[in-house]
């Protein structure tokens, strides 16, 4: 499972990318798609929150850069 930093950095490029698209259809699918990514930081956020051991420092499914 990946960190919550590494799906905020994916929603963050989906911004960027929004920004060099003129409105329309494509700029609200990034936009969508980077609310989405946001989502499934939280997400793993609250998971790890609810159980600690996911978020061994060093561990494959760390959620918070240390």
């Amino acid at each position: 499972m990946k960190k919550a930093s590494e799906y905020r950095q994916h929603a963050e490029e989906c911004r960027i990318l929004a920004r060099q698209v003129p409105e329309g259809p494509q700029r609200e699918q990034l936009l969508e798609m980077a609310r989405t990514w946001e989502a499934l930081a939280e997400d793993r956020e609250k998971l790890v929150e609810r159980h600690p051991d996911l978020g061994i420092p060093g561990g494959p499914t760390e959620a918070k850069e240390t």
